[in-house]
Parts: structure tokens; C-alpha cells; sequence
């Protein structure tokens, strides 16, 4: 079943945080808008396209995606494969409710331990995360590269220690999340620039919201994954980034973060 990749990342994703993201895409199917799905939980637009954004880089196709165009200039809306993932979801929520309410008649300490265990659960700060499927390790001396797989026709390249290898069981085959800082993405829009760094993710900018001193850029790559970067204003203007520009993500092999499912 393809939801089953997808499924396993988005509990990680609803536990422990202030927004249900499952809420969020309900929202977003009924009102076809991001902006009034935000505004009627009482989240800020930004808040909301970062959840949206990360479900689509955790899912073996996106749940989301833009509409152009149209009476109001476009829009937002849940692609099929997004429905079926929250139909399915929901499904797991009763089910899951309904065994914990069973282990806590059987178990009267239940409680005390499942609290524990809940704080297990993966949680990261890196802005860009990708799910993925190892498509190959190359051992070195010291270091190995891991090439994932992370869909629509992109890869990237990691570059850890042999024991890191060993410890996460990273093989052929296996699923793996890639975590990347969004400060360690270089942005350029020079498709023919040679550079050192090994992974090259090429899109179009979709968001570019600049700060006081730095800018958060969205960089929409053609299966549908995001990639943020921040960089300086004065890198928006040299660059002339802005939305429907195409660029292009340099992030080096050794900049990338490996992580897998317990």
C-alpha cells in the first residue's frame, strides 16, 4: 500500500506539538486555502506552510499542492494521494484510541509508562527533512557515502563515519530520513557554476520572505519537495531571487544528517 511510508512519518509530525497537522490538511481540503485553514486554528500562514512543507518532503508524494490561476489567483488544495492519507490516518487514530483505552483497564500503570515512552519520539529543529531509500554505500577508510533516494528523480549524497553506518543498519534498500539545516543550504542561480558541494537540488522559488537581516527562501523541486535556505537580503538581491525564479540547492555531503525509524 504506497500510504504506508507516509503514515509511519506523520505521527511523529501530530505528537507532542502545539498543531494537528491532520486538522490543518482537513482544513485546507474544505476551504481550498492555506491562508483560511491557518486562520481558523489560529496559526500563522508561515507556521502553516512549514507543516505543509514537511509533510510533503516526508511522503512518497506530495499531500498538498498549489493550484495557479483561477478567480482568486490560484490556491491550495489536498492532491488525492492527500486524502486517502488522512482518511487512513483517522482510521489509525480510532484504532489507536481504542487499544490504549483497553491497555489502561488492563494495565493501571499504564499511563505512568506511556508518557515515557512518547518521549522517544524523534523531534528535530532541521528546517529541510527528507524521507528516503538507500540506494547505495560506498565504504572508505574512515567515512562512507550513502546515496538516498529521496523520489521525483532526486538523490542526495551523505558522507558519515563507518560506525554511523553500522549503527543506523544503512543498506541498500533501507528507509532513511535525510535532516538538513536550512542555514547550510547554498542557493544560485547559475546552472553551470562548478562547486565542491555534492548534492544539487534544482527547482523554483516559491516563497521569499525577507527579515531584518536574513531571508527564509522556498525552493520547489519538480516532484514536489521543498528545500529552505536562509541567506542574507543582500543575497536576494544580488541574486534576484524571488518567486517563479529558477535556482538551485548546494548542500554539502558532509552537511547532511542521517536518521532512521527505531
Amino acid at each position: 500500500m504506497p500510504a504506508k511510508q507516509t503514515l509511519s512519518a506523520l505521527p511523529a509530525l501530530s505528537r507532542g506539538k502545539r498543531w494537528d497537522h491532520l486538522e490543518l490538511l482537513e482544513r485546507i481540503d474544505a476551504s481550498g486555502s492555506i491562508s483560511a485553514a491557518a486562520n481558523a486554528m489560529g496559526m500563522s500562514y508561515k507556521a502553516a506552510w512549514q507543516a505543509v512543507e514537511t509533510m510533503n518532503n516526508l511522503s512518497e508524494q506530495p499531500v498538498v499542492a498549489r493550484q495557479t490561476g483561477g478567480k482568486h489567483g490560484g490556491g491550495t488544495t489536498l492532491t488525492e494521494y492527500g486524502r486517502r492519507v488522512v482518511a487512513a490516518y483517522r482510521r489509525l487514530e480510532k484504532e489507536r484510541e481504542r487499544v490504549l483505552t483497553h491497555l489502561n483497564r488492563i494495565m493501571d500503570d499504564f499511563d505512568q509508562y506511556y508518557r515515557v515512552i512518547r518521549r522517544f519520539d524523534m523531534q528535530t529543529s532541521a528546517r529541510n527533512q527528507f524521507l528516503g531509500t538507500v540506494k547505495s554505500v560506498k565504504t572508505g577508510a574512515v567515512n562512507d557515502e550513502v546515496i538516498l533516494d529521496i523520489g521525483g528523480g532526486d538523490q542526495l549524497v551523505a558522507i558519515i563515519t563507518q560506525d554511523s553506518t553500522q549503527h543506523l543498519g544503512l543498506a541498500p534498500g533501507v528507509e532513511a530520513h535525510a535532516l538538513v539545516k536550512a542555514p547550510w543550504v547554498i542557493l544560485t542561480t547559475d546552472d553551470g557554476l562548478k562547486t565542491s558541494a555534492r548534492n544539487r537540488l534544482c527547482g523554483t522559488v516559491v516563497r521569499c520572505q525577507e527579515g531584518a537581516v536574513n531571508a527564509e527562501v522556498i525552493l520547489e523541486l519538480p516532484g514536489g519537495k521543498t528545500v529552505a535556505a536562509i541567506v542574507t537580503n543582500d543575497s536576494i538581491q544580488s541574486l534576484g531571487l524571488k518567486v517563479g525564479v529558477r535556482a538551485c540547492a548546494l548542500i554539502k555531503a558532509s552537511h547532511i544528517i542521517l536518521a532512521v525509524s527505531a
